[in-house]
């Protein structure tokens, strides 16, 4: 079982498929400690009566109403089409085998 408050860069840049020297191990491995242990810092913090917020300041809709309103023109759009037929759009076949 991997101790959860260290994280190994070689182990990370394994899984990543990720090449690097042994210079570039050593540096990263102490970045990725600073910043583990900052967290370690943020876990120690009360923030029992913080309420969860999803964000920093207050978001509103920022989308139009969804009213109707008149479609374009078939023409319109099969004219910008790559390749149209019979007033239908085609479009590359693709067969994935699961």
């Amino acid at each position: 079982m991997r101790d959860t408050t260290h994280m190994d860069v070689s182990y990370v840049a394994n899984l990543a498929r990720i090449e690097l020297t042994d210079e570039e191990t050593e540096l990263f491995q102490g970045q990725l400690d600073q910043v583990l242990e900052y967290v370690e810092q943020l876990n120690e913090l009360d923030v029992s009566t913080v309420e969860p917020t999803a964000h920093a300041a207050p978001r509103v809709n920022v989308l139009r109403s969804d009213e109707p309103s008149a479609s374009l023109a078939n023409d319109l759009v099969i004219g910008n089409a790559p390749a149209a037929r019979d007033g239908q759009i085609l479009v590359p076949k693709i067969n994935e085998q699961f």
